[in-house]
């Protein structure tokens, strides 16, 4: 069990080739009691991205802030505060902020997708 906040949760800044202005916060995992899944926070920076990569699993999304773009398979689809979507397992895909401001979202996915 967990009750928090996530100002009170620390950032683990994600910056490479692949990857510009990322922060990640791990929010609920099994040790907390959520056996199977990892609920994370990202926040990626005006300007930044997540790699575009795919993975075995899928994941869970839902945009807390701002404006970006979440390519999946070749196709670009335009997201904002209040958009999710669903990434199946091995899909190309990329979180890109085309806006002004952070754009922040949830992203659960299972376990093995957290490592």
């Amino acid at each position: 069990m967990i009750v928090s906040h996530i100002d009170e949760v620390k950032g683990i800044e994600i910056n490479n080739e692949y990857v510009k202005d990322a922060v990640k916060k791990v929010l609920i995992t099994p040790n907390e009691g959520w056996q199977g899944h990892v609920m994370r926070v990202f926040e990626i920076g005006k300007g930044g991205y997540t790699p575009r990569h795919t993975h075995p699993w899928p994941h869970i999304n839902y945009i807390l802030e701002g404006n970006g773009t979440l390519h999946i398979e070749g196709k670009d689809y335009e997201i904002k505060k209040g958009s999710f979507a669903y990434v199946p397992a091995e899909a190309l895909h990329q979180f890109m902020n085309t806006g002004d401001d952070k754009l922040v979202f949830i992203c659960i996915v299972p376990e093995e997708g957290d490592k």
